[in-house]
Parts: C-alpha cells; sequence; structure tokens
C-alpha cells in the first residue's frame, strides 16, 4: 500500500539558502530509491522560509529505508540549527 506524506519545513531566515541547497540534494538523492514514487520539493510563494515535500514510497519498508539512508540521517542532524521548528510530517490518504 503507497503511503503519502506532505512534510512543512520551516528555515530560520538567515538559513534559508542553505536548506533549500539541502533540499535540493535530498531530491536528487531520494528520487533513486526505488520504493520513492514522488518526491517533490516546492517552496512558499508567500514565505521563501517554507519548503514543502510531497512525497510518496510504494510501501512502509521504502519509506523506512529511506528514513535510514545516511543521507537522511546527515540532513536531520544539520537541520536542528537550520530549521525554525521540528518539521511537520502529515501521513494522507488520497481521496480523489
Amino acid at each position: 500500500m503507497a503511503i503519502n506524506l506532505t512534510v512543512i519545513l520551516k528555515s530560520k531566515p538567515e538559513n534559508t539558502a542553505a536548506v533549500k541547497s539541502l533540499l535540493l540534494e535530498l531530491v536528487e538523492k531520494s528520487t533513486q530509491e526505488a520504493a520513492c514514487k514522488q518526491y517533490d520539493l516546492h517552496q512558499n510563494c508567500d514565505d521563501a522560509n517554507t519548503f514543502i515535500f510531497h512525497e510518496i514510497w510504494e510501501n512502509q519498508n521504502g519509506l523506512d529505508s529511506h528514513n535510514q539512508q545516511s543521507y537522511i540521517q546527515s540532513f536531520f542532524e544539520k537541520a536542528k540549527t537550520l530549521l525554525q521548528e521540528t518539521p511537520i510530517v502529515f501521513r494522507t490518504d488520497k481521496l480523489a
């Protein structure tokens, strides 16, 4: 069963460019994973510090594997000082 996620990250204003660069690297690497069906990154037009991922993973095992990747672990370690707050993760069911 597919796993649908929306993840919202808010960078500190002084770190927006650095966070954007790191997130683009995540896109490049994550989309190479076999279980990754979608990994889209958006930036809020009204608040450049807000980034939004729309992700679809083939299944829970694929998502679990993704979360264990060294580049994901590295990002979250760096994010502790770059982000305003802990990322918000919504797991959703597609209705239409």
